[in-house]
C-alpha cells in the first residue's frame, strides 16, 4: 500500500511570460531560430499558476522586464531559506540584469537579501531538503558559491557535480518530494555525486533520460502533490505508486529555452 502523503501550504514567487523569447542560446535546448509560441507560453503559465493556487498554495507575482527574455525562470533569482535570502549572479551576461529586478522585489517585500560574489544561479542549482542543501555545479554555479551559501545559510551544503550539459542546472536533474526523499536521473552526475544521493537517499525515485528530457524531474512537490510535466509518463507512474499525487502541467513552451515548472517557480520560505 502507498504511504500516506501530507501537503504544506507553500508561497511561491513567479513572473509573467510578457517578454519570454529565444533571443541567444545559453545552453542545449536554446536555438534562437524556432519561434516561440508566446500566446500559448502565457496559457501555459496561466495553467501553472492556476494550479498552484487551487492545491492552496500562495503565489505573489514580479513584474516583468523588457529586455529579460528569461526572466520568467524564476527559480534561478535566488534561494530563500527561513526569511534569509540568497541572491544570484548569473553566469551568462544576458541575465545579469535579472539580479537587480529581483533584488529589488525581495527588498519591497521586506527581505533583506545578500549579493553573492561567485557565480550562483538561485534554486536552479540550490535546492533545500529540511534539512542541508543539495547544490549543483559543473556548468554554471561554482564551489565557491557553495562556500558562501553554506556560511550565509549556516546549513550544511553538500556539492553535487552535474556532468550533462542537458542537465545544466540541479532542478533539471533533481528535485525534493518531501522532507525525506527525492527524484532523481543517476546518469546527470558524476559517478561521486551519484554515490553520494544512493547514501543520502536510498529509497529515492529514479528517472529515466525519457522523464529528465521531459522535464519530469523540473518539478514542484507539496509533500502530496507533484505538479509535473505530463510527458513524464513513467515518472509520474512511480509517484502514483509511492503515494503522491501527480498534477500534470503541461510547460512544454518553456522546454524551448531549457525551463519547466521548477524553472518557473521559486519558492519563498519564512
Amino acid at each position: 500500500m502507498p504511504e500516506t502523503r501530507v501537503p504544506r501550504r507553500r508561497r511561491f514567487l513567479v513572473c509573467e511570460p510578457r517578454h519570454f523569447a529565444v533571443q541567444y542560446a545559453i545552453n542545449p535546448w536554446m536555438q534562437p531560430d524556432i519561434r516561440v509560441d508566446v500566446d500559448l507560453a502565457h496559457e501555459q503559465w496561466r495553467s501553472l499558476i492556476s494550479a498552484y493556487r487551487s492545491h492552496g498554495h500562495a503565489v505573489d507575482v514580479v513584474e516583468p522586464v523588457a529586455g529579460l527574455p528569461d526572466m520568467v525562470f524564476a527559480a534561478n533569482s535566488a534561494v530563500v531559506v527561513g526569511g534569509r535570502v540568497f541572491g544570484s549572479l548569473f553566469h551568462a551576461p544576458e541575465r545579469r540584469p535579472e539580479s537587480t529586478h529581483y533584488e529589488t522585489w525581495f527588498k519591497s517585500a521586506g527581505f533583506d537579501v545578500y549579493r553573492p560574489e561567485a557565480v550562483c544561479e538561485g534554486e536552479g542549482d540550490l535546492v533545500w531538503t529540511g534539512r542541508y542543501v543539495l547544490a549543483g555545479t559543473g556548468f554554471r554555479t561554482t564551489r565557491e558559491a557553495h562556500r558562501e551559501v553554506q556560511e550565509f545559510f549556516g546549513h550544511p551544503v553538500i556539492s553535487l557535480t552535474l556532468v550533462d550539459p542537458f542537465f545544466y542546472h540541479l532542478d533539471t536533474a533533481l528535485f525534493v518530494l518531501d522532507d525525506d526523499n527525492i527524484a532523481y536521473y543517476p546518469e546527470a552526475f558524476s559517478a561521486g555525486s551519484r554515490e553520494v544521493l544512493a547514501r543520502l537517499y536510498p529509497n529515492a525515485v529514479l528517472a529515466t533520460r525519457d522523464d529528465a528530457t521531459a522535464f519530469g524531474l523540473n518539478s514542484v512537490s507539496d509533500g502530496h502533490h507533484v505538479f509535473i510535466a505530463p510527458q513524464a509518463e513513467a515518472l509520474a507512474a512511480q509517484l502514483d505508486e509511492r503515494g503522491y499525487v501527480p498534477v500534470p502541467v503541461d510547460l512544454s513552451e518553456f522546454r524551448k529555452a531549457g525551463g519547466g515548472i521548477k524553472c518557473c517557480t521559486q519558492e519563498i520560505r519564512s
